[in-house]
Protein backbone atom coordinates (compact mmCIF):
# COMPACT_ATOMS: atom_id res chain seq x y z
CA UNK A 1 0.00 0.00 0.00
CA UNK A 2 1.45 3.21 -1.07
CA UNK A 3 0.85 5.46 1.64
CA UNK A 4 1.29 9.71 1.52
CA UNK A 5 3.76 11.97 -0.43
CA UNK A 6 0.39 12.96 -2.62
CA UNK A 7 1.49 16.60 -2.86
CA UNK A 8 4.85 15.30 -4.19
CA UNK A 9 2.96 12.69 -6.91
CA UNK A 10 0.92 15.83 -7.90
CA UNK A 11 4.02 17.86 -8.65
CA UNK A 12 5.30 14.98 -10.56
CA UNK A 13 2.11 14.56 -12.66
CA UNK A 14 1.98 18.61 -13.42
CA UNK A 15 5.55 18.48 -14.84
CA UNK A 16 5.10 15.47 -16.82
CA UNK A 17 2.07 16.98 -18.28
CA UNK A 18 4.27 19.59 -19.43
CA UNK A 19 4.60 17.96 -22.77
CA UNK A 20 8.52 18.87 -22.91
CA UNK A 21 11.80 18.02 -21.58
CA UNK A 22 11.42 18.04 -18.11
CA UNK A 23 15.39 17.60 -15.59
CA UNK A 24 13.77 16.82 -12.35
CA UNK A 25 16.58 16.46 -9.22
CA UNK A 26 15.14 14.32 -6.29
CA UNK A 27 16.96 13.42 -2.84
CA UNK A 28 17.05 12.44 0.59
CA UNK A 29 18.21 10.47 3.16
CA UNK A 30 18.40 6.65 2.66
CA UNK A 31 14.98 4.73 3.09
CA UNK A 32 12.77 7.81 3.18
CA UNK A 33 11.24 6.32 0.27
CA UNK A 34 12.02 8.23 -2.87
CA UNK A 35 12.15 4.83 -4.79
CA UNK A 36 8.84 4.08 -3.75
CA UNK A 37 7.46 7.85 -4.90
CA UNK A 38 9.18 7.50 -8.33
CA UNK A 39 8.08 3.66 -8.90
CA UNK A 40 4.27 4.87 -7.80
CA UNK A 41 4.65 7.87 -10.21
CA UNK A 42 5.84 6.22 -13.21
CA UNK A 43 3.40 3.47 -13.00
CA UNK A 44 1.69 3.18 -16.91
CA UNK A 45 4.60 5.11 -18.32
CA UNK A 46 7.35 4.01 -20.78
CA UNK A 47 10.00 4.29 -18.21
CA UNK A 48 13.81 3.33 -18.59
CA UNK A 49 15.71 2.56 -14.78
CA UNK A 50 19.04 2.87 -13.77
CA UNK A 51 20.21 2.17 -10.13
CA UNK A 52 23.77 3.49 -9.23
CA UNK A 53 26.46 1.11 -7.64
CA UNK A 54 29.54 1.39 -6.55
CA UNK A 55 31.48 -0.04 -9.55
CA UNK A 56 33.55 1.72 -12.45
CA UNK A 57 32.41 3.40 -15.36
CA UNK A 58 32.23 -0.31 -17.61
CA UNK A 59 29.73 -2.27 -15.15
CA UNK A 60 27.70 1.53 -14.84
CA UNK A 61 27.49 1.51 -19.01
CA UNK A 62 26.56 -2.15 -18.90
CA UNK A 63 23.88 -1.97 -16.46
CA UNK A 64 22.44 1.18 -18.23
CA UNK A 65 23.08 -1.20 -21.29
CA UNK A 66 20.75 -4.10 -19.54
CA UNK A 67 18.22 -0.86 -18.85
CA UNK A 68 17.96 0.49 -22.53
CA UNK A 69 17.36 -3.23 -24.04
CA UNK A 70 14.66 -3.84 -21.30
CA UNK A 71 13.27 -0.53 -21.89
CA UNK A 72 12.91 -0.97 -25.85
CA UNK A 73 12.42 -4.39 -25.99
CA UNK A 74 15.71 -4.93 -27.74
CA UNK A 75 17.40 -8.39 -28.13
CA UNK A 76 19.57 -9.40 -25.26
CA UNK A 77 22.55 -10.23 -27.39
CA UNK A 78 22.57 -6.06 -28.30
CA UNK A 79 27.05 -5.15 -26.94
CA UNK A 80 27.54 -2.88 -24.41
CA UNK A 81 27.96 0.83 -24.50
CA UNK A 82 31.40 1.74 -24.53
CA UNK A 83 30.53 5.63 -23.81
CA UNK A 84 27.64 7.72 -22.46
CA UNK A 85 27.50 9.75 -25.48
CA UNK A 86 26.90 6.88 -27.97
CA UNK A 87 24.13 5.69 -24.77
CA UNK A 88 22.13 9.10 -25.03
CA UNK A 89 22.31 9.48 -28.68
CA UNK A 90 20.96 5.80 -28.83
CA UNK A 91 17.94 6.48 -26.35
CA UNK A 92 17.26 9.69 -27.67
CA UNK A 93 16.87 8.44 -31.47
CA UNK A 94 15.08 4.93 -29.79
CA UNK A 95 12.48 7.36 -28.04
CA UNK A 96 11.58 10.11 -31.02
CA UNK A 97 8.66 11.69 -29.97
CA UNK A 98 7.38 9.38 -27.50
CA UNK A 99 7.29 10.62 -23.50
CA UNK A 100 10.33 8.61 -22.03
CA UNK A 101 10.62 8.81 -18.34
CA UNK A 102 14.30 8.01 -17.51
CA UNK A 103 14.95 7.38 -13.98
CA UNK A 104 18.72 7.69 -12.65
CA UNK A 105 18.69 6.33 -9.37
CA UNK A 106 21.66 6.94 -6.51
CA UNK A 107 22.66 9.06 -9.00
CA UNK A 108 25.87 10.44 -6.77
CA UNK A 109 27.26 6.47 -7.94
CA UNK A 110 26.97 6.82 -11.26
CA UNK A 111 28.39 10.76 -11.20
CA UNK A 112 31.77 9.69 -9.62
CA UNK A 113 32.26 6.65 -11.26
CA UNK A 114 33.21 9.25 -14.64
CA UNK A 115 35.09 12.34 -14.58
CA UNK A 116 33.64 14.80 -16.26
CA UNK A 117 29.97 12.99 -16.00
CA UNK A 118 28.47 15.95 -15.01
CA UNK A 119 29.91 18.22 -17.56
CA UNK A 120 28.50 15.98 -19.91
CA UNK A 121 25.12 15.61 -18.97
CA UNK A 122 24.79 19.31 -19.21
CA UNK A 123 26.02 19.42 -22.43
CA UNK A 124 23.38 16.43 -23.17
CA UNK A 125 21.25 18.18 -21.95
CA UNK A 126 22.07 22.18 -23.95
CA UNK A 127 22.54 20.61 -26.72
CA UNK A 128 20.05 17.59 -27.50
CA UNK A 129 17.78 16.79 -24.61
CA UNK A 130 16.17 20.49 -24.75
CA UNK A 131 14.47 18.85 -27.92
CA UNK A 132 13.42 15.72 -26.44
CA UNK A 133 9.95 14.91 -24.77
CA UNK A 134 12.39 12.89 -22.11
CA UNK A 135 11.45 13.57 -18.46
CA UNK A 136 14.95 12.30 -16.87
CA UNK A 137 15.14 12.47 -13.09
CA UNK A 138 18.51 11.49 -11.57
CA UNK A 139 17.71 10.63 -7.55
CA UNK A 140 20.27 10.85 -4.96
CA UNK A 141 20.86 9.48 -1.36
CA UNK A 142 23.53 11.08 -0.05
CA UNK A 143 22.27 14.59 0.54
CA UNK A 144 25.41 16.20 0.78
CA UNK A 145 26.41 15.52 -2.53
CA UNK A 146 23.21 16.28 -4.35
CA UNK A 147 23.38 19.94 -2.90
CA UNK A 148 27.05 20.65 -2.94
CA UNK A 149 27.74 18.77 -6.61
CA UNK A 150 24.53 19.03 -8.57
CA UNK A 151 22.32 22.12 -6.85
CA UNK A 152 25.12 24.00 -5.93
CA UNK A 153 25.96 27.04 -8.15
CA UNK A 154 29.42 25.31 -8.59
CA UNK A 155 28.03 22.63 -9.87
CA UNK A 156 28.16 22.39 -14.00
CA UNK A 157 24.14 21.18 -13.65
CA UNK A 158 23.40 24.81 -11.63
CA UNK A 159 20.05 26.12 -13.50
CA UNK A 160 19.73 22.89 -15.75
CA UNK A 161 17.08 21.47 -13.35
CA UNK A 162 13.12 22.26 -14.02
CA UNK A 163 12.39 21.34 -10.69
CA UNK A 164 13.52 20.00 -7.10
CA UNK A 165 12.30 17.59 -5.06
CA UNK A 166 13.75 17.27 -1.23
CA UNK A 167 11.88 14.07 0.13
CA UNK A 168 12.14 14.35 3.91
CA UNK A 169 10.70 11.76 6.50
CA UNK A 170 7.03 12.10 6.88
CA UNK A 171 5.53 13.89 9.91
CA UNK A 172 3.34 12.32 13.07
CA UNK A 173 0.13 11.98 10.99
CA UNK A 174 1.47 10.21 7.73
CA UNK A 175 3.32 8.15 10.06
CA UNK A 176 0.67 7.46 11.83
CA UNK A 177 -1.00 5.55 9.08
CA UNK A 178 1.56 2.84 9.70
CA UNK A 179 0.09 2.25 12.89
CA UNK A 180 -3.29 2.09 12.73
CA UNK A 181 -4.14 -0.65 15.75
CA UNK A 182 -2.38 1.17 18.21
CA UNK A 183 -3.68 3.71 20.70
CA UNK A 184 -3.75 7.87 20.54
CA UNK A 185 -0.41 7.28 23.46
CA UNK A 186 1.40 4.63 21.42
CA UNK A 187 1.60 6.51 18.11
CA UNK A 188 3.03 9.36 19.75
CA UNK A 189 5.34 7.42 21.51
CA UNK A 190 6.19 4.98 17.82
CA UNK A 191 6.85 8.36 16.47
CA UNK A 192 9.12 9.35 18.69
CA UNK A 193 11.30 6.39 18.33
CA UNK A 194 11.18 6.15 14.65
CA UNK A 195 11.07 9.14 13.06
CA UNK A 196 8.72 9.48 9.95
CA UNK A 197 11.12 7.34 7.68
CA UNK A 198 8.87 4.71 6.27
CA UNK A 199 11.40 1.43 5.82
CA UNK A 200 11.53 2.20 9.72
CA UNK A 201 8.32 2.01 10.44
CA UNK A 202 7.52 -1.01 8.56
CA UNK A 203 10.09 -2.68 10.77
CA UNK A 204 7.94 -2.37 13.78
CA UNK A 205 5.55 -5.51 13.99
CA UNK A 206 1.80 -4.51 14.77
CA UNK A 207 1.25 -7.41 16.53
CA UNK A 208 3.75 -7.08 19.16
CA UNK A 209 3.99 -4.11 21.83
CA UNK A 210 6.26 -1.30 21.46
CA UNK A 211 8.81 -2.98 24.38
CA UNK A 212 8.72 -6.18 22.07
CA UNK A 213 9.18 -4.47 19.38
CA UNK A 214 11.85 -2.09 20.91
CA UNK A 215 14.05 -5.64 22.15
CA UNK A 216 13.30 -7.15 19.03
CA UNK A 217 14.41 -4.10 16.32
CA UNK A 218 16.85 -1.99 18.64
CA UNK A 219 18.28 -3.85 21.11
CA UNK A 220 19.30 -7.11 19.39
CA UNK A 221 22.67 -6.43 17.50
CA UNK A 222 21.31 -8.72 14.43
CA UNK A 223 18.34 -6.88 13.73
CA UNK A 224 18.46 -3.50 10.89
CA UNK A 225 17.34 -0.72 13.17
CA UNK A 226 20.19 -1.47 15.34
CA UNK A 227 23.42 -0.71 12.50
CA UNK A 228 20.84 1.75 10.50
CA UNK A 229 22.50 4.74 12.26
CA UNK A 230 25.48 4.27 11.78
CA UNK A 231 25.57 2.86 8.51
CA UNK A 232 24.00 5.92 7.27
CA UNK A 233 26.75 8.07 8.68
CA UNK A 234 29.13 6.26 7.00
CA UNK A 235 27.96 6.86 4.10
CA UNK A 236 28.22 10.40 4.16
CA UNK A 237 31.10 10.55 6.04
CA UNK A 238 34.43 10.32 7.12
CA UNK A 239 36.08 10.32 10.87
CA UNK A 240 32.41 8.27 12.24
CA UNK A 241 34.13 8.39 15.46
CA UNK A 242 33.77 12.11 16.59
CA UNK A 243 30.40 12.60 14.77
CA UNK A 244 29.24 9.60 16.89
CA UNK A 245 30.14 11.49 20.05
CA UNK A 246 28.94 14.84 18.77
CA UNK A 247 25.10 13.05 18.20
CA UNK A 248 25.26 11.04 21.46
CA UNK A 249 26.45 14.37 23.87
CA UNK A 250 23.64 16.01 21.86
CA UNK A 251 20.91 13.49 22.54
CA UNK A 252 21.59 13.58 25.93
CA UNK A 253 21.29 17.20 26.45
CA UNK A 254 24.43 18.80 25.66
CA UNK A 255 23.33 21.35 23.79
CA UNK A 256 25.64 24.41 23.08
CA UNK A 257 28.58 24.16 21.28
CA UNK A 258 30.94 24.67 24.44
CA UNK A 259 29.00 22.13 26.00
CA UNK A 260 29.85 19.46 23.25
CA UNK A 261 32.75 20.33 23.16
CA UNK A 262 33.85 19.67 26.65
CA UNK A 263 31.71 16.49 27.31
CA UNK A 264 33.39 15.00 24.04
CA UNK A 265 37.02 16.67 24.91
CA UNK A 266 37.68 18.76 21.21
CA UNK A 267 38.42 21.91 20.77
CA UNK A 268 35.24 24.58 20.10
CA UNK A 269 35.77 25.17 16.37
CA UNK A 270 36.64 21.65 15.41
CA UNK A 271 33.49 20.93 16.83
CA UNK A 272 31.83 24.00 15.06
CA UNK A 273 32.81 22.59 11.63
CA UNK A 274 31.91 18.88 12.54
CA UNK A 275 28.21 20.72 13.26
CA UNK A 276 27.87 22.64 10.27
CA UNK A 277 28.30 18.82 8.14
CA UNK A 278 25.55 17.40 10.39
CA UNK A 279 23.38 20.19 9.15
CA UNK A 280 23.68 20.33 6.34
CA UNK A 281 22.84 16.22 5.95
CA UNK A 282 20.20 16.99 8.29
CA UNK A 283 21.36 14.76 11.07
CA UNK A 284 21.42 17.92 13.70
CA UNK A 285 19.48 21.42 13.56
CA UNK A 286 20.18 25.01 15.07
CA UNK A 287 16.93 26.25 17.28
CA UNK A 288 17.04 30.22 17.78
CA UNK A 289 13.98 31.89 19.84
CA UNK A 290 11.46 32.80 17.77
CA UNK A 291 11.81 36.91 16.77
CA UNK A 292 15.60 36.71 17.34
CA UNK A 293 17.95 37.35 14.68
CA UNK A 294 19.89 34.60 12.93
CA UNK A 295 23.03 35.37 14.07
CA UNK A 296 21.88 35.64 17.54
CA UNK A 297 24.34 33.91 20.23
CA UNK A 298 21.05 32.71 22.05
CA UNK A 299 20.81 29.35 19.77
CA UNK A 300 21.54 25.31 20.69
CA UNK A 301 21.39 22.53 18.55
CA UNK A 302 19.11 19.42 18.57
CA UNK A 303 19.09 16.00 16.73
CA UNK A 304 16.28 16.51 14.00
CA UNK A 305 15.21 12.88 13.42
CA UNK A 306 13.07 10.72 16.09
CA UNK A 307 14.88 7.84 14.90
CA UNK A 308 19.01 9.35 15.70
CA UNK A 309 17.71 11.23 18.72
CA UNK A 310 16.35 7.79 20.19
CA UNK A 311 19.30 5.77 19.14
CA UNK A 312 21.64 8.12 20.62
CA UNK A 313 19.63 8.80 23.79
CA UNK A 314 18.89 4.76 24.46
CA UNK A 315 21.07 2.36 22.18
CA UNK A 316 24.51 3.94 21.40
CA UNK A 317 25.33 4.97 24.95
CA UNK A 318 23.95 0.91 25.80
CA UNK A 319 25.80 -1.10 23.92
CA UNK A 320 27.94 -2.85 26.62
CA UNK A 321 24.52 -4.17 28.01
CA UNK A 322 23.41 -5.08 24.55
CA UNK A 323 26.70 -7.10 23.79
CA UNK A 324 26.35 -9.12 26.53
CA UNK A 325 22.72 -9.85 25.85
CA UNK A 326 21.04 -7.98 29.12
CA UNK A 327 18.06 -6.72 27.09
CA UNK A 328 15.61 -6.77 29.99
CA UNK A 329 17.80 -5.15 32.35
CA UNK A 330 18.55 -2.50 29.66
CA UNK A 331 14.83 -1.67 29.06
CA UNK A 332 13.62 -1.89 32.82
CA UNK A 333 16.38 0.31 34.36
CA UNK A 334 17.68 2.65 31.12
CA UNK A 335 14.87 2.35 28.81
CA UNK A 336 11.38 2.33 30.69
CA UNK A 337 12.26 4.77 33.85
CA UNK A 338 13.35 8.20 31.17
CA UNK A 339 11.25 7.15 28.11
CA UNK A 340 8.43 9.51 29.06
CA UNK A 341 10.49 12.48 29.15
CA UNK A 342 11.77 11.80 26.14
CA UNK A 343 8.66 11.65 24.03
CA UNK A 344 7.40 14.88 26.07
CA UNK A 345 10.37 16.50 23.89
CA UNK A 346 8.81 15.01 20.60
CA UNK A 347 5.34 16.07 22.03
CA UNK A 348 5.97 19.49 21.57
CA UNK A 349 6.97 19.08 17.64
CA UNK A 350 3.70 16.96 17.66
CA UNK A 351 1.60 19.73 18.78
CA UNK A 352 2.95 22.32 16.75
CA UNK A 353 2.57 20.14 13.64
CA UNK A 354 -1.16 19.57 14.60
CA UNK A 355 -1.29 23.50 15.30
CA UNK A 356 -0.15 24.61 11.39
CA UNK A 357 -2.40 21.17 9.91
CA UNK A 358 -5.39 23.04 12.09
CA UNK A 359 -4.44 26.42 10.80
CA UNK A 360 -3.96 25.41 6.75
CA UNK A 361 -7.74 24.68 7.50
CA UNK A 362 -9.54 27.25 9.15
CA UNK A 363 -6.73 30.22 9.49
CA UNK A 364 -8.32 30.36 13.31
CA UNK A 365 -7.29 32.74 15.14
CA UNK A 366 -5.48 33.97 12.75
CA UNK A 367 -3.24 32.98 9.82
CA UNK A 368 -0.20 32.01 11.21
CA UNK A 369 2.87 33.22 9.18
CA UNK A 370 6.28 32.37 12.32
CA UNK A 371 6.25 29.71 14.44
CA UNK A 372 9.01 28.25 16.48
CA UNK A 373 9.58 28.22 20.28
CA UNK A 374 10.46 30.83 22.80
CA UNK A 375 13.08 31.56 25.30
CA UNK A 376 14.63 34.53 26.91
CA UNK A 377 15.54 35.96 30.21
CA UNK A 378 13.22 36.99 33.03
CA UNK A 379 15.25 40.11 34.09
CA UNK A 380 13.20 40.84 37.44
CA UNK A 381 13.37 37.40 39.03
CA UNK A 382 16.68 36.51 37.13
CA UNK A 383 15.93 33.12 35.49
CA UNK A 384 15.51 31.44 31.87
CA UNK A 385 11.96 31.81 30.83
CA UNK A 386 10.38 29.53 28.07
CA UNK A 387 7.53 29.20 25.90
CA UNK A 388 7.23 25.49 24.25
CA UNK A 389 5.54 27.17 20.98
CA UNK A 390 5.01 30.95 20.36
CA UNK A 391 3.09 31.35 16.75
CA UNK A 392 2.34 34.77 15.12
CA UNK A 393 1.43 37.00 12.35
CA UNK A 394 2.19 40.89 12.87
CA UNK A 395 0.54 41.58 16.51
CA UNK A 396 -1.38 38.64 16.84
CA UNK A 397 0.36 35.81 19.00
CA UNK A 398 -0.66 32.07 19.75
CA UNK A 399 1.01 30.75 22.71
CA UNK A 400 0.88 27.27 23.87
CA UNK A 401 2.17 25.36 26.54
CA UNK A 402 2.58 20.94 26.19
CA UNK A 403 2.57 18.55 28.90
CA UNK A 404 3.00 14.91 28.16
CA UNK A 405 2.16 13.89 31.56
CA UNK A 406 -0.14 11.16 33.73
CA UNK A 407 -1.84 13.94 35.45
CA UNK A 408 -4.48 16.32 34.07
CA UNK A 409 -3.66 19.88 33.77
CA UNK A 410 -4.15 22.47 35.80
CA UNK A 411 -5.48 26.01 36.16
CA UNK A 412 -1.85 27.25 37.11
CA UNK A 413 -0.42 26.03 33.77
CA UNK A 414 -2.83 28.83 32.15
CA UNK A 415 -1.58 31.41 34.72
CA UNK A 416 1.82 30.63 34.26
CA UNK A 417 1.74 31.04 30.37
CA UNK A 418 0.03 34.77 30.83
CA UNK A 419 2.80 36.02 32.98
CA UNK A 420 5.29 34.70 30.56
CA UNK A 421 3.58 36.39 27.52
CA UNK A 422 5.09 39.58 28.50
CA UNK A 423 8.31 38.62 27.86
CA UNK A 424 7.68 36.99 24.16
CA UNK A 425 4.51 39.07 23.00
CA UNK A 426 6.05 42.68 22.91
CA UNK A 427 3.73 45.04 21.09
CA UNK A 428 1.39 42.40 21.00
CA UNK A 429 -2.67 43.36 20.19
CA UNK A 430 -3.94 40.11 20.25
CA UNK A 431 -2.67 36.95 22.07
CA UNK A 432 -4.39 33.63 22.26
CA UNK A 433 -3.51 30.26 24.78
CA UNK A 434 -3.19 26.73 23.51
CA UNK A 435 -3.22 24.34 25.91
CA UNK A 436 -1.76 20.61 24.60
CA UNK A 437 -2.39 17.72 27.33
CA UNK A 438 -1.47 14.26 27.32
CA UNK A 439 -4.03 13.02 29.91
CA UNK A 440 -6.88 16.06 29.51
CA UNK A 441 -8.00 18.64 32.22
CA UNK A 442 -8.57 19.92 35.16
CA UNK A 443 -11.86 21.16 36.14
CA UNK A 444 -11.01 24.83 37.09
CA UNK A 445 -9.11 24.70 34.00
CA UNK A 446 -12.00 23.81 32.00
CA UNK A 447 -14.23 26.09 33.25
CA UNK A 448 -11.74 29.09 32.72
CA UNK A 449 -11.44 27.93 29.36
CA UNK A 450 -15.31 28.25 28.84
CA UNK A 451 -15.52 32.13 30.51
CA UNK A 452 -12.31 33.59 28.18
CA UNK A 453 -12.89 32.51 24.26
CA UNK A 454 -9.00 32.88 23.94
CA UNK A 455 -8.04 29.61 25.56
CA UNK A 456 -8.23 26.79 23.78
CA UNK A 457 -7.74 23.47 25.35
CA UNK A 458 -6.68 20.42 22.99
CA UNK A 459 -6.22 16.90 24.37
CA UNK A 460 -4.53 13.98 22.97
CA UNK A 461 -7.62 12.42 21.38
CA UNK A 462 -8.33 15.79 19.71
CA UNK A 463 -4.85 15.12 18.22
CA UNK A 464 -4.76 12.11 17.06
Amino acid sequence: MFIGRKYELKKLEEYYASGKFEFIVMYGRRRVGKTTLINQFAKGKKKMYVVGEEFNEKIILENFTKAVVECFELPKSMPNFSNYKDLFDFIINQAGDERLVIVLDEFQYIATASKGFLSFLQNMIDQKLLNTNIFLIVCGSSVSFMENEVLAYKSPLFGRRTAQFEIIPFGFYEANMFFDNYSAEEKVKLYSILGGTPQYLIKFDKMLSIEQNLKKNFFDKTSYLFDEAKNILKQELREVGIYNSIIQAIANGYTKINEIATKIGEERDKVSKYIKVLKEIKIVKREIPLGEKINTKKSYYKISDNYFSFYYRFVYRNLNLIEQSKIDYLYENEVSPFINDYVGLVFEEICKEYLIKENNKTEEPFVIVNVGKWWGNNKKEKRQEEIDIVANNKGKYILAECKWRNEKMELIVYKDLVRKSEFATTGAEDVHYYLFSKSGFEESLISESEKISKIKLISLEDMV
